[in-house]
């Protein structure tokens, strides 16, 4: 068996789904089980033997956060609570040092995990933006799915007309799922495929429009502008638009994908973060870290290929499922 924390009673009411056998929950717990390995795997050996939890034992915790990207200025402040409650003896056990260590976690990621209010505007506008190879892209058109299925009338801006594959890649998501996609050729103006989609998703009285933008560097400033360009004309076109400004964030860049949010935030004022590709990364630790210095509320998870893996985030599942104990 591997180490780790179950919360039983939370774990029987995980909600399973058609799309196979581990279901939702399962799937989680699968997506993020690198990460998993890497912050629990090994106690148990540590542990083994002894009469209660010792300094050692927290100097192996220190480290397994540290390697899984959770930055070190939150360790270190994880580490000294947890020290504190060893001093109180409050730290008897396993189970009690893994409990207290779910409540710290919990009280990380709280802040930032907070329900986006969709669909407050028609249309609602969501407009996408973060580096190249990030899985924007892929994000908006799994997002337009779920939207969909909600009952929504969907519109895509094919914002991105620098890169000739992607206007093709969002067409076919909108061929695929019979969802109108706004373009225009490549290297038009982005700020014109914007002015085109807003007006046409009020004329066809569109729900939701999700606005793809070049991928591009937080350094290039030109680039940078542009997006503030984007957002000017949105914002002409239909007041208090767009609605949200998300940010996607590849998790397997670790601290890199923290600058670009600060940057990118500073650039447009990013109201949320998508971090895709979790599954792909021993270093999910990264989601505490951008919780803790940024305070941007994290709004999708990305922990799998399918569309069912790019899940609203939860705090509690999301800790649950990295302490969770492997059966």
């Amino acid at each position: 068996m591997v180490f780790g924390f179950k919360n039983k009673s939370a774990e029987e009411d995980r909600p399973e789904d058609s799309g196979g056998d581990k279901g939702l929950w399962g799937r989680l717990k699968s997506g993020l089980s690198r990460t998993r390995k890497g912050l629990t795997g090994g106690l148990a050996g540590l542990v083994s033997g002894k009469k209660k939890i010792d300094d050692e034992v927290l100097d192996a915790l220190e480290t397994r956060l540290l390697s899984a990207d959770m930055g070190v200025e939150l360790t270190m402040e994880i580490i000294a609570s947890l020290q504190t409650r060893l001093k109180r003896n409050q730290l008897s056990d396993v189970d009690q040092l893994l409990a207290a260590l779910r409540e710290e976690l919990l009280a990380a990621l709280a802040p930032v995990s907070k329900p986006v209010e969709l669909y407050s505007a028609k249309p609602w506008v969501l407009m996408m933006v973060g580096v190249n190879g990030v899985g924007k892209t892929t994000t908006i058109g799994k997002l337009a799915k779920q939207f969909q299925s909600d009952g929504k009338r969907v519109m895509l801006s094919a914002g991105d007309t620098f890169r000739a594959a992607a206007v093709e890649q969002l067409q076919v998501w909108g061929e695929r799922n019979d969802i109108p996609v706004i373009a225009q050729g490549q290297d038009a103006d982005p700020a014109a495929v914007s002015f085109d989609a807003i007006n046409a998703a009020k004329a066809r009285d569109i729900d939701v429009l999700l606005a793809d933008t070049a991928g591009r560097l937080h350094t290039q400033s030109n680039l940078i502008a542009e997006l503030q360009k984007i957002k000017r004309v949105i914002a002409r076109e239909l007041p208090d638009a767009p609605h949200e400004t998300w940010i996607v964030i590849d998790a397997t860049t670790g601290q890199n994908g923290l600058v670009q949010a600060q940057q990118f935030n500073e650039a447009v004022g990013v109201t949320g973060i998508v971090l895709t590709k979790l599954d792909g990364t021993a270093k999910g630790g990264i989601t505490f870290a951008i919780a803790h210095k940024l305070g941007i509320p994290i709004r999708y998870i990305g922990v799998g290929e399918g569309i069912d893996d790019l899940r609203l985030f939860d705090a509690e599942d999301f800790v649950d499922s990295l302490l969770a104990v492997e059966e």
